[in-house]
């Protein structure tokens, strides 16, 4: 059995803390994105998926508990960005400035259609975040689906790249002193 290192445990209640902080200054300036996932993808990229998913499983309790009700509806969004950057970032090095675009995609696209069914279907496209005020001025031409679902896509892209991005810098900026459980 291999033993789990304080560093290790350190490094995940960090990476906690930051999806914490990020998601409730999201909520308090109602900003259309969320910059709650920083810390999961920080922690996919360093400890692969299970990390990755520990961490956004984590965040989608206590906040849900403390500060957003709505964050406990979109836990299955934590961790499945969780397990998608885990087994991005077993492939390719967070550090890479050029991959950031695409990988941003490729880690918000399912969960832009898990968030899009979930708004849709429980919350008839209202939420705690300042995207629903975004679905809702679009919402007034077209159906409420396609509204959530093109907000959904911009401000995940967004999001997601600037997670990528600062996971990145932060990576690189401390590679030689993260463990590795990759």
């Amino acid at each position: 059995m291999k033993r789990i290192k304080t560093r290790a445990i350190t490094l995940l209640a960090l990476c906690i803390a930051l999806n914490i902080v990020g998601s409730n200054i999201a909520l308090m300036l109602k900003l259309p994105i969320y910059l709650d996932s920083i810390g999961t993808v920080l922690a996919a990229a360093v400890f692969g998926p299970l990390g990755g998913m520990l961490a956004g499983g984590a965040t989608g309790v206590i906040v849900g508990a403390t500060t957003d009700l709505y964050s406990l509806f979109f836990m299955p969004v934590q961790l499945l960005t969780g397990l998608v950057a885990g087994l991005l970032y077993r492939r390719i090095k967070p550090g890479t400035w050029r991959s950031n675009w695409w990988l941003a995609g490729v880690i918000s696209l399912p969960g832009t259609l898990l968030s899009t069914a979930i708004t849709v279907i429980l919350f008839h496209g209202i939420t705690s975040s300042g995207s629903s005020m975004l679905v809702q001025l679009l919402g007034t031409g077209m159906g409420k689906t396609m509204a959530v679902f093109l907000i959904q896509v911009g401000t995940d892209y967004l999001d997601r790249f600037i997670t990528v991005y600062v996971v990145a810098l932060v990576y690189r900026a401390l590679r030689y002193k993260l463990p590795q459980a990759n």
